[in-house]
């Protein structure tokens, strides 16, 4: 079973953000709280939004997404930024259905776009990613600003009188 989460699901939300930040091999790097995840995904403001899958009414896996937006298409997509399916339930389903409802909220709402990224060695997901049709962009390379270079960026703004 697919449902929206709600705000009971935090805690279950936080520990599989903790699971999959111990896969993708940073468990330091999950560093988000409980009331920074309540004012995300239940603020006034939500700037992201999840799913839970569940299996015998326990959690099993999850997936938390944003709107992002094309300006060539003229419309608003999906992005993926985190799918988890607990090791036990794999192989159930779930993140197919995950998947599959995150799908139907892009037709349904006429979004263009669902994307997501994916660690380059993890071939078991790539693979899977595949089999439902999922193509990489191969063309594309993410860039990311953190930590002190972030800071060092948004310095030169501020000396710009922005």
């Amino acid at each position: 079973m697919i449902r929206e989460a709600t705000p009971d699901d935090i805690p279950v939300i936080l520990a599989m953000i903790g699971e999959l930040a111990a896969y993708e091999r940073v468990p330091e790097a999950a560093r988000a709280t409980e009331p920074q995840l309540r004012e995300a995904l239940f603020g006034p403001q939500p700037a992201a939004f999840a799913l839970l899958a569940e299996a015998d009414g326990a959690p099993v896996g999850f997936a938390l997404w944003f709107r992002n937006f094309s300006t060539w298409t003229g419309t608003h997509g999906i992005y993926l930024e985190d799918l988890y399916v607990r090791p036990e339930a794999r192989g159930g389903g779930h993140g197919k259905a995950l998947l599959a409802a995150l799908a139907k909220i892009c037709t349904d709402r006429a979004y263009e776009r669902f994307e997501w990224s994916v660690l380059d060695w993890n071939e078991p997901s790539i693979g899977f990613y595949r089999s439902i049709g999922a193509r990489p962009m191969d063309e594309w390379t993410i860039f990311r600003l953190t930590g002190e270079e972030l800071h060092h960026l948004a310095d030169t703004a501020e000396a710009n009188g922005a």
